[in-house]
């Protein structure tokens, strides 16, 4: 049966936008027409899907009803619509998605690739998600349930811009336990993800026309959001230690800050080494510069303990230490900190009221309850042990298939493998046939800026739940070679 409800897709904007399209040279019809084909063909509007009566789209727009009716007889005709009297006008049934036709790429379909491939199923091996399945929902909805019932009138006014005072104490008491940061609740600023962190950073400390050194290869949204705050970005080499601080030197003395993922390098996963980390923390402090710590899932290593935070080394207030509640706990929730100098937590405090709105109060308050009764800390724990099973489990699955294809690196930390080739197919290529085939991967190329003849996939083995599991899905992989 198709659905009685209205088009989830508004077919005209407001009122103001409707009068900049009275201006355009094209009929009136023939615009209403345009926007209800764009929207069908890029699958905005789904078949069976109820559009809006003429008469609510008279009301809507101030046209005429033959207007409408003109255009609506012109969907009809070309199959793109089917009247059914009394139950409206729907989307024909049997239409499917025509994104490659140039005309369907409206402003409904201008999303990146990744930006869309996140509301889109889960796909095997996707990076970036912590074990869906394994979050303790009972309990995380008791507490919001009881946070909903007892919150005060001010959760449900603006929300607070530095962050809710109680998560600040609990981030702040959390982090002196886990990784060895000595803090205090006025430190600490509650962001809406890492983008907003690094924005609120490169806003509060730098300048338009600063060099920056990042790691490479590295987190690509990294140097994409330093070109776009006009920054000069520095690509600096990793190995085995982490990053190079002396090719740092040899490129850019003089850069006024490094961002670096001193725990589990991202996405190699290597450790920086604590002589590494002295050269980085000396170099800040002769040079008046700051360092990034991009802590984004530093509690998750299985061989030994979690390693102490290059904050926690920090003597010369030199470190801002960024970290998140995506990998941790869940990406949807739209949670990250971020840990500054004390000295400079009022002039963070003032940007920050310049840039943000504040987080969502009652998420904050959740969260907040959550690390106060112990939940966290112990979900933590159960992560650790899981991941442990799993990162193993998903690397004998796809050994016993693509051993002979790929080199399997299980590295003693983070939340994904890296699967070296010899290049043929590249990594690009391969990971574009897994994208099709219902799979997920992300090419070692793409993270890195100067020319390598590295080729490697990097895969999440967090939702991963069996070796049974990878070897399927392995298969699957061996198919597209």
């Amino acid at each position: 049966m198709p659905s009685k409800r209205r088009a989830a897709v508004p077919l005209l904007d407001s009122s103001k936008s409707w009068l900049q399209h009275r201006r355009a040279a094209s009929p009136y019809y023939r615009q209403i027409y345009d926007r209800i084909r764009c929207a069908v063909a890029s699958g905005a509007l789904k078949p069976g899907e109820r559009l809006p009566s003429a008469r609510a789209l008279m009301q809507e727009t101030g046209l005429a009803r033959g207007t409408i009716e003109a255009a609506y007889s012109l969907l009809a005709a070309e199959g793109y619509i089917q009247a059914r009297g009394q139950a409206g006008t729907i989307v024909a049934p049997d239409l499917e998605p025509m994104r490659d036709v140039p005309w369907a790429r409206s402003a409904h379909d201008s999303r990146s690739p990744s930006t869309t491939a996140r509301s889109e199923p889960i796909r095997p091996f996707q990076m970036g998600l912590p074990a869906l399945d394994a979050f303790p929902r009972k309990v995380w909805a008791r507490l919001g349930a009881r946070c909903v019932r007892t919150m005060p009138p001010s959760v449900m006014s603006h929300p607070s811009v530095p962050g809710v005072p109680e998560l600040r104490a609990q981030i702040a008491a959390y982090l002196q336990v886990s990784r060895g940061i000595d803090c205090q609740p006025s430190q600490v600023f509650v962001t809406s993800g890492y983008r907003h962190s690094l924005l609120l950073v490169a806003s509060a400390l730098l300048k338009r026309g600063d060099r920056v050194w990042f790691e490479d290869p590295g987190y690509p949204p990294t140097r994409e959001l330093l070109a776009q705050m006009g920054f000069i970005g520095v690509p600096t080499p990793v190995d085995d230690e982490g990053l190079i601080v002396q090719d740092g030197l040899r490129r850019a003395r003089r850069a006024r800050a490094a961002i670096v993922t001193p725990a589990h390098q991202s996405p190699l996963c290597v450790s920086l080494s604590l002589r590494r980390r002295q050269a980085l923390l000396d170099w800040a402090d002769r040079s008046n510069a700051w360092i990034v710590e991009d802590d984004y899932d530093g509690e998750y290593r299985y061989v030994g303990r979690p390693l102490p935070a290059l904050k926690s080394l920090d003597r010369d207030e030199r470190v801002i230490y960024l970290g998140t509640f995506s990998k941790v706990l869940f990406p949807a929730l739209r949670l990250a900190y971020v840990v500054v100098p004390g000295s400079q937590a009022e002039r963070f405090g003032k940007m920050a009221e310049t840039l943000s709105g504040g987080c969502p109060d009652l998420s904050q308050l959740i969260v907040a309850t959550f690390i106060r009764e112990g939940h966290f800390a112990r979900h933590i724990q159960r992560m650790r042990k899981l991941y442990a099973e799993r990162r193993e489990a998903t690397a004998d699955g796809l050994a016993a298939v693509l051993g002979r294809t790929f080199r399997i690196d299980s590295p003693p930390g983070g939340m994904h493998l890296i699967l070296r080739s010899n290049g043929r197919p590249s990594d690009r290529q391969l990971a574009a046939r897994m994208l099709k085939a219902g799979l997920f991967a992300e090419a070692l190329t793409d993270w890195t800026v100067q020319p390598t003849r590295s080729h490697a996939l990097l895969l999440s083995f967090t939702n991963v739940d069996s070796r049974a599991a990878a070897e399927r899905l392995g298969r699957r992989m061996l198919q597209l070679l």
